[in-house]
């Protein structure tokens, strides 16, 4: 393991020169996303470590294929985390694969998503140039824009080959309270203490309870807590080791992810109330985001996302030869197309993974 960039850019361009496409892949824990891969692959886990990593500003440089696992384990020598909260599908889960799939845990409204966290990247495009955007420093935003484009891309615009990222301290003190009560209350709640300068950093709803993540300060932490469970009238309780909860939550571990019925993945307006989808959906990002398993088709779940002011997607499972993710109107396609030329002018990389027309 180390770096390995100059064979993956060799590979890139013998297939610039064949016109041969490449699957891109890193630690290989999310083979149910997209559309699936075809092609060649060309693998990144052996591209990985730490390539530079300062504790005092904050951030951190890793080459794609390096583990989440081992990121971590630096990061807390330090006292410090990645904020987003990536999900975790295995022990192989690599930070290239997290950026490409633009994934984010529980506490995406009050930390940002890794689009919001990520500084700069070095990228090979489609005709094997190894080229750099942005920079390893918070005030430095030059070319921002065109890391970010990366966030959720599923490697259709290029070989992400090393991530700068900004890095967090560990909260003090982390407390979670669960209430019981059904769906439309848990929205107008969570709603109302998301409005409220407290340290909220994680709401959602499950199997008919309510639960809240407070961090932050130990004074902060408390005072908050103390008042909230006397407005609940004491039916607000503390959860005992509710980092587990949170853990298999944002890693898809929850007995609600068993199992193969379809799995989609709503990104809506907050306060909206989707019929037919919140009575059995798993409601996170304080309502933000509804995971929902049913038979469902595509337009069917992306007609009742949009007049939830949002999309859907068809995130694990169910018939995956088709499109899985939200359509798109005539422009934004145009932009996207323009998008994939400019970077992929062979169209080499992860054709058809995202969109079948893409």
């Amino acid at each position: 393991m180390g770096d390995i960039s100059q064979q993956l850019v060799e590979q890139v361009r013998q297939a610039v020169d064949t016109g041969e496409s490449l699957a891109i892949t890193g630690g290989g824990s999310k083979p149910f996303l997209g559309r699936g891969l075809r092609g060649e692959p060309l693998r990144l886990a052996d591209h990985a470590g730490i390539v530079n990593y300062e504790p005092v500003e904050l951030v951190l440089t890793a080459r794609a294929g390096t583990r989440l696992a081992d990121i971590d384990a630096t990061l807390a020598e330090h006292g410090q985390r990645l904020a987003f909260e990536p999900p975790r599908f295995g022990e192989t889960d690599t930070i290239g694969g997290t950026l490409a799939a633009n994934l984010s845990g529980p506490g995406r409204p009050w930390q940002g998503s890794i689009r919001d966290h990520v500084l700069g990247l070095r990228l090979i495009n489609g005709q094997g140039e190894h080229m750099r955007f942005g920079g390893q420093v918070m005030k430095n935003v030059a070319g921002y824009d065109a890391s970010r484009l990366q966030a959720g891309a599923l490697g259709t615009l290029g070989v992400i080959t090393e991530v700068s990222l900004k890095v967090l301290p560990l909260p003090a003190v982390e407390q979670t309270l669960m209430q019981p009560m059904d769906h439309h209350a848990a929205l107008a709640l969570m709603n109302r203490l998301a409005g409220q300068s407290k340290p909220l950093s994680a709401a959602c709803w499950y199997q008919g309870q309510l639960y809240l993540r407070l961090s932050g300060s130990r004074p902060a932490v408390e005072a908050t807590s103390k008042a909230w469970r006397a407005d609940s009238g004491g039916e607000m309780g503390e959860l005992d080791d509710g980092d587990i909860f949170w853990r298999q939550l944002r890693d898809q571990q929850l007995p609600f992810f068993d199992g193969q019925a379809p799995l989609w993945r709503l990104s809506v307006n907050p306060t909206a109330t989707l019929e037919g989808v919140d009575d059995h959906a798993l409601i996170d990002w304080g309502g933000a985001q509804r995971w929902s398993r049913q038979p469902e088709s595509l337009s069917g779940m992306a007609e009742k996302a949009a007049s939830a002011g949002g999309q859907a997607a068809l995130f694990r499972h169910g018939d995956r030869s088709g499109e899985v993710m939200h359509p798109q109107p005539a422009p934004l396609r145009s932009i996207q197309k323009r998008l994939k030329a400019s970077f992929d002018p062979k169209g080499l990389f992860n054709p058809q993974h995202l969109y079948s027309w893409l």
